[in-house]
């Protein structure tokens, strides 16, 4: 911690002493983690593992917002999005590289509160930050991440394994994210017209959670581990639920069905999305970022998967000929859409 409650400039540190600065708040602690920051390249050692790499880009202004994302609880989230690719592959991650782009509205202090945010998530979930790069932006704040982990040949699961009939299952809850960020842009824009009106979100704390500070599903891959569970395929919905089934129907050259009722939303999602008269299946189908692990099962594990909490059965994979399918509350059967997919009609 620096000593002086001034503001130091990014400028005066210079880059080694700064990336040494940042670079002495973690330690190496997997003994996969050979070497880290303090060379050229890291160094890392599975024996007898596939290694699995996963890369995210976070940019200011596109995919958070400073005026209400708090640094460090933006250090934690980068973390968590990384780490969930190589969760939904059945992988563990174990060391991260972070590289980051600022411009000189940042200083040091405000690097520092970021950084802890990310030492915090990786000493929570026993990851080594083994790369660490900062340069100058004329743009604000860009984040790029790596995330090494590794699994078991035979433990690999991929996108393109689901077969039909088999169950389609989803961690957790859904939405609850996309409406803490919907909250939060509300609060903003009250707050640009009254400066002086304090924001009110007593009762809103769970979705303001899952939206700052969301966390990696790796008790899930845990659970399944410990039932004997191996998924035949799996995808995180950071993009969306929809998105998600899109892909998986894709890659595995199947059709889906799933129901509306069977979709989990979080009780104050619900109330939240229809405060702001907002269709809380649309943005559970749509909205994103919650993290959860959608994967299918065969049927012989229904009886497995139903004892771990935190796991909901929302449909089965179909004929590929059947289409992608949603089946409302009133019994219509909708066509499943999502952005970056073409429809049947298209």
């Amino acid at each position: 911690m620096l000593e002086n409650s001034g503001r130091s400039e990014v400028s005066d540190f210079g880059k080694v002493s700064l990336i040494n600065y940042l670079g002495d708040f973690f330690s190496l602690h997997n003994p996969s983690s050979k070497y880290g920051i303090e060379n050229d390249g890291s160094v890392i050692s599975f024996e007898n593992k596939l290694t699995v790499v996963a890369s995210q880009l976070f940019v200011e202004h596109v995919h958070f917002d400073l005026g209400y994302f708090p640094l460090k609880h933006l250090g934690y989230k980068i973390v968590t999005a990384a780490c969930s690719d190589i969760l939904a592959m059945n992988g563990i991650p174990s060391q991260l590289r972070v590289n980051v782009a600022v411009s000189n509205r940042f200083s040091v202090e405000a690097l520092e509160e970021f950084t802890s945010g990310v030492k915090y998530c990786c000493e929570r979930y026993n990851i080594d930050l083994i790369g660490l790069d900062v340069t100058s932006s004329t743009t604000g704040l860009t984040i790029a991440t790596t995330v090494i982990g590794s699994c078991n040949e035979t433990d690999l699961i991929k996108r393109d394994g689901a077969k039909e009939n088999e169950i389609i299952c989803i961690s957790g809850d859904l939405g609850a994210a996309y409406t803490g960020l919907l909250l939060l842009e509300r609060e903003k824009q009250v707050f640009a017209v009254n400066p002086n009106q304090q924001p009110d979100l007593a009762g809103y704390e769970y979705i303001l959670e899952r939206q700052l500070k969301p966390e990696p599903r790796l008790d899930i891959i845990q659970e399944l581990k410990n039932n004997e569970v191996i998924p035949t395929s799996m995808i995180n919905v950071k993009d969306g639920l929809a998105n998600g089934l899109l892909h998986i129907c894709r890659n595995s050259k199947v059709g889906c069905t799933i129901y509306e009722e069977k979709l989990p939303i979080d009780h104050v999602t619900f109330e939240t999305l229809k405060e702001l008269k907002i269709v809380a299946t649309t943005i559970a189908l749509n909205g994103g970022e919650d993290y959860e692990l959608l994967f299918t099962i065969k049927q012989d594990d229904y009886e497995k998967v139903k004892k771990i909490e935190n796991i909901s059965v929302i449909g089965y994979m179909t004929a590929e000929s059947a289409g992608k399918n949603l089946i409302t509350n009133d019994n219509c059967q909708i066509e499943l859409q999502a952005q970056g997919f073409k429809t049947t009609t298209d």
